[in-house]
């Protein structure tokens, strides 16, 4: 053989050994670039409600507007401080009573986080919920990762309405589409398939949907609504990005008036400009 076939050889099995490293580290690390907790930690005394849990686990969080007879739960993002939206939604939802649970690992709530103990946590949460408001609504917001784990609530649970913030059909196919070189579905544990969830939904639907989302890009969205074989309301905001979507005007407002006052009647396929 000559040098250079030996040399080429020896590039190409570096670069093997190179790609396989990669391969490796990121399902050892596919967590770490999923949830990141590490930015909402806080005292547990700061926090005014807990849930237990198996394996002696409590789940933390704050209680909106206590004493309404409906309820609405929310579920952040995947590095969202939930506890920041308190004061938005005490006044965006005056006739709920809204709980803000942190995910297990995150703000003051114990464990380390992962799709199946979040989606077992938001069941036990809804109960927990629903114990609490016998006579009134349990409606839902998801925002983004949360969007994931309500999708797999209303599929277990009856959710009036529910509100997905930047959704996307399945985390293993934008994962794919921001790691094209690399086996993604193979090596992902957390899929959230969405996609495969969202028609088992039988309540009314709200879709806020960011134009510029680069995390979640909106075909992705798009492929969500259209596996929902019921009626949804799709509010565009056309302008925002994925972290900036609760800054577009329009955007409280539209989760008011489909959670206080009820949805109109539209098409899933049919995007209402908020910016009109």
């Amino acid at each position: 053989m000559s040098r250079p076939a030996k040399l080429l050889l020896v590039a190409l099995a570096l670069g093997l050994l190179l790609y396989a490293g990669t391969c490796t580290l990121l399902f050892w690390q596919q967590r770490s670039l999923i949830y990141f907790p590490q930015y909402t930690r806080m005292p547990a005394d700061t926090t005014d409600i807990a849930l237990q849990r198996p394996g002696g686990i409590v789940l933390r969080g704050w209680v909106v507007n206590p004493g309404q007879q409906d309820a609405a739960i929310y579920f952040g993002g995947n590095a969202e401080s939930v506890q920041g939206n308190r004061e938005q939604l005490a006044e965006t939802l005056p006739g709920h009573t809204v709980y803000l649970f942190a995910y297990r690992g995150y703000g003051a709530s114990d464990g380390v986080p992962d799709e199946a103990s979040l989606i077992a946590d938001a069941l036990a949460v809804h109960d927990e919920v629903r114990r609490r408001h016998p006579a009134g609504r349990v409606d839902v917001i998801g925002r983004s990762l949360g969007s994931g784990v309500a999708v797999q609530l209303a599929a277990h649970r009856p959710v009036p309405r529910l509100v997905l913030v930047t959704p996307f059909d399945s985390l293993a196919r934008v994962a794919a589409a921001h790691y094209p070189a690399f086996p993604v579905r193979l090596l992902l544990r957390d899929h959230f398939e969405s996609i495969h969830y969202l028609p088992k939904h039988r309540g009314e639907l709200l879709v806020l949907r960011a134009g510029r989302d680069n995390v979640v890009p909106p075909e992705h969205t798009d492929r969500l609504l259209r596996s929902f074989p019921g009626t949804a309301e799709v509010v565009a905001f056309a302008d925002a990005g994925h972290d900036d979507i609760s800054t577009e005007p329009g955007y409280w407002q539209s989760l008011r008036r489909f959670l206080e006052s009820g949805p109109p009647s539209v098409s899933m396929h049919e995007a209402v400009d908020s910016k009109r």
